[in-house]
């Protein structure tokens, strides 16, 4: 039985209806978007049941052009009064709004047509009860680990599937469904004053590619395990090894900073970048939107524009930018495709070899700090100053020597991003990026 109350040909029609109000309120343009999602999330915690959530809902908004003049308003009510009551607050709302010369729909020519299939749909078969076998299984794992697992934040089991449809008045209308689960445990180690805790988890839109609840609740307790006896370090300058989970906010670093809305805003250090080597020349980054059931992947962006593969940095220097219709105005540029975000970000170093996995990494450090968790938000998008909460391990001579906590390490992005010597083989996929473990050449590790 399907989770959707709605065909994606109704919610075509609905997409239709909406458009033909607003034509008929006198709009010059107008674009839509429906959705609807069902989910299933149970949490337990010391083998009991704390949280089961079921949801089911829907909505559609609306976006009304008169003109240059917007105006947007939404609603979960999809009868035919609501709609039409919809567009008339959107109408009202775009009657009372400046005027914006960069306002408006895609170039027609930019909209994606008849779009293809990525395989992003994979419901999950599951009930209440499954789901809860599941994230015990999860947590009970963690707790055979070791007698020094004595605690647990619990684990939980997510499923969801939605669908959508968007369209707009110059002939764009797409949409599929597509789904996404997650299992995930929080075990904590030890206990009094030397209690540490680490998580892990499995995400994916098929649940046949969720890693086994046992699996990930063993490498959840041995993180939480390695902390223990954590130190403090003294004040230095060093080597820092990022692990894969955490190089992948690098990633997403680079990308808030060359963003259309911080570089319309003038608010990013990445200024005038495009076309300067912001990596060194070993470092690529591709973009690609059409890789089968990746948590990236779209045919269209936000907007109906078409999506494309691309190389966003090239032998170290800056090709592209994060744009769309908007922002690619303000800036006299072309939409790039990602109203709503990036696409599968693909992060790699020409220098990397199969074999530098996670242990040839730390080798290649000799000497410093693997950063495994950060806290704070501590990122400067206007100057690149970079200053976090971390804690991880220090090691010598390529050999993890102990946990290390209470530090906060420190740099500029922009030297860090031109510091990165390598990148590793141990690739891990977080969202819609991916990368290896990232050694940055020196950064400044405060402590004591």
């Amino acid at each position: 039985m399907s989770a959707f109350t709605y065909s994606q040909d109704q919610l075509k029609q609905l997409a239709q209806d909406v458009l033909r109000f607003a034509r008929d309120k006198g709009a010059t343009d107008a674009a839509v978007e429906i959705s609807e999602g069902a989910g299933l999330s149970v949490g337990v915690r010391r083998g009991k049941i704390e949280t089961i959530e079921q949801n089911k809902d829907k909505g559609i908004g609306v976006t009304v052009f008169i003109g240059q003049q917007r105006g947007n308003a939404s609603t979960s009510d999809f009868s035919a009064d609501a709609l039409k009551a919809t567009v008339d607050a959107a109408y009202n709302i775009a009657r009372f709004t400046a005027a914006d010369d960069c306002a408006g729909l895609p170039d027609a020519d930019m909209l994606k047509k008849n779009p293809q299939e990525l395989k992003l749909f994979h419901p999950w078969k599951i009930n209440t009860e499954e789901a809860i076998h599941l994230a015990k299984r999860a947590e009970a794992a963690a707790f055979e680990v070791d007698p020094r697992i004595k605690n647990s934040e619990g684990a939980g089991v997510y499923a969801n599937q939605s669908q959508f449809v968007a369209a707009n008045s110059i002939g764009f209308m797409g949409g599929y469904a597509f789904s996404r689960h997650t299992i995930s445990v929080a075990p904590i180690a030890g206990s009094g004053k030397n209690m540490q805790r680490d998580y892990w988890y499995s995400s994916s839109r098929n649940p046949k590619k969720l890693a086994q609840p046992e699996a990930i609740g063993h490498y959840a307790a041995e993180r939480a395990l390695s902390r223990m006896h954590a130190r403090k370090l003294d004040t230095r300058k060093c080597p820092v090894l990022f692990e894969a989970p955490l190089a992948v906010g690098l990633v997403g670093a680079l990308v808030q900073a060359v963003s259309g809305g911080a570089l319309y805003r003038k608010s990013t250090f990445m200024l005038d970048s495009l076309g300067k080597s912001i990596f060194p020349a070993h470092i690529q980054l591709i973009e690609d939107p059409h890789i089968l059931g990746a948590a990236g992947s779209s045919p269209f962006d936000g907007e109906g524009v078409k999506t494309q593969k691309r190389a966003v940095v090239k032998d170290g220097v800056l090709q592209g930018y994060f744009l769309s219709t908007y922002s690619a105005r303000k800036l006299g540029m072309q939409t790039t495709g990602n109203s709503g975000g990036s696409h599968n970000l693909q992060f790699t170093s020409d220098l990397t070899k199969a074999r530098d996995n996670f242990a040839a990494m730390l080798k290649k450090m000799g000497t410093g700090l693997l950063v495994t968790e950060l806290m704070g938000q501590g990122v400067n998008y206007m100057t690149g100053d970079y200053s976090r909460g971390a804690s991880g391990f220090w090691v010598e001579n390529g050999v993890i020597q102990y946990p290390v906590e209470e530090i906060t390490i420190a740099g500029n992005l922009a030297d860090m991003f031109q510091q990165i010597v390598a990148v590793g083989a141990d690739t891990m996929t977080r969202g819609t990026k991916q990368t290896g473990s990232i050694l940055i050449e020196s950064m400044t590790v405060a402590g004591n």
